[in-house]
């Protein structure tokens, strides 16, 4: 399964603006958080949204 940059970026500022407080710059928690608060199926997918999230915060 492929997901577009757009969409990872989209749902990642999507969370990050709903729970910020839930997200840190370690990657394994975000990874866990993405799974509870989303429904993404696919762990592909998981890893980008939380990878992107990660990024984010540790900017």
């Amino acid at each position: 399964m492929s997901i577009k940059p757009e969409r990872v970026i989209e749902l990642g500022d999507s969370l990050l603006g709903q729970h910020r407080n839930t997200f840190s710059d370690d990657f394994e928690t975000n990874k866990e958080n993405v799974q509870q608060l989303t429904e993404v199926e696919s762990q592909k997918v998981r890893n980008r949204v939380a990878g992107y999230i990660t990024r984010k915060l540790r900017q």
